[in-house]
């Protein structure tokens, strides 16, 4: 939260270049649907985030390992924590009732600076279940949250068309705004593609990588169509209670819930969630 006067700078700067070459990527109305989520957001984070750092020092008494304290520690931490965020967010695009978080991050039909922060109210929650595990590994409470924070600081920056492609062993390597823009897209060929935030090279290894070949589509393949704050935040998650309340069984409710959001149950009239 004490990066957003930077990120409002930054995205000044953006609306303002891109203004000037004749390609202004904000629209109004967009961009406060943005900003509506990341106030919500940030009201979430701040009556939950004393909940979570002290479930993790509660943990971190109980580690089974001792990361070692200083640069190395910090650099091993934040190389854990980036490869914990790929399969997080890989999760959230692949599991509905993480997807019902995720979805509000890719409901722009705009990429813009703004678009890094429409960032879901529920969010922290799904969050939350992947990095509990990193104290108990013997990761340092408020190393975790440094690290994190640098993290998210490199994510904002990826969220832009104005910066195309780098020099090549840069793209290779890292997460790139290019990549990134692919990752955004509901062209059939960026569909779940590119969950990375720091390093390349997961997607690289587990087989996800895409380029950024032809012109980018943002959005959803269904997009919502509203500007209103709880359909962005909650439409999902009412869509998910609607078919949860009429399966007929445990196992179709199972899947409603831990299926893919394209993947669900055909018995359900509705059942098939947007996806991007």
């Amino acid at each position: 939260m004490m990066a957003l006067p930077l990120f409002g700078l930054l995205m000044l700067a953006e609306a303002t270049l891109t203004s000037l070459r004749g390609h202004n990527v904000y629209a109004l109305r967009d961009f406060g649907g943005s900003m509506s989520q990341l106030g919500i957001n940030i009201l979430v984070r701040l009556a939950l985030g004393g909940a979570i750092i002290g479930l993790h020092f509660f943990l971190y008494r109980f580690r089974v390992f001792e990361v070692p304290q200083g640069p190395l520690g910090w650099l091993i931490t934040f190389i854990v924590i980036d490869f914990v965020f790929y399969w997080y967010h890989r999760a959230s695009h692949r599991v509905r009732f993480l997807w019902c978080a995720h979805v509000v991050h890719h409901s722009s039909e705009h990429m813009n600076l703004g678009t890094a922060l429409r960032q879901s109210p529920t969010g922290p929650f799904t969050k939350a279940l992947f990095y509990w595990p990193l104290p108990l590994l013997g990761f340092d409470p408020l190393v975790i949250a440094s690290a994190g924070a640098l993290a998210t600081l490199y994510g904002f920056w990826t969220h832009t068309q104005v910066v195309k492609k780098l020099w090549a062993p840069l793209e290779w390597l890292f997460v790139t705004p290019s990549h990134h823009r692919a990752h955004h897209g509901s062209n059939p060929e960026y569909v779940d593609r590119n969950y990375g935030n720091f390093l390349m090279v997961w997607d690289r290894l587990f087989g996800t990588f895409q380029p950024e070949v032809a012109p980018v589509r943002y959005g959803l393949i269904s997009n919502i169509d509203t500007y209103n704050p709880l359909k962005i935040a909650f439409a999902e998650w009412l869509r998910l209670l609607r078919d949860s309340l009429a399966a007929v069984s445990l196992g179709q409710l199972w899947q409603l819930w831990l299926r893919p959001p394209r993947g669900q149950p055909q018995t359900l009239a509705g059942a098939e969630a947007a996806h991007e």
